[in-house]
């Protein structure tokens, strides 16, 4: 699956990034590399709620 993700730098040079598709999706990193990777384990877990609660996914989730 790819999503749009948006990733910005802190004051405190932490890169925070979100994924639009899923509101309130957030994580962040020390790196860009970091902050990537913890925001694809995040998109990861916020599907597997909207799947236990059976709540509409926002779009297709082939790769999950």
């Amino acid at each position: 699956m790819k999503a749009r993700i948006i990733l910005t730098q802190d004051e405190n040079g932490i890169y925070v990034v979100e994924c639009p598709n899923f509101p309130g999706c957030i994580s962040e990193g020390k790196t860009k590399e970091e902050a990537i990777s913890n925001i694809k384990d995040a998109i990861q877990g916020y599907i597997i709620s909207l799947k236990k609660h059976d709540e509409h996914i926002p779009f297709a989730i082939e790769d999950y």
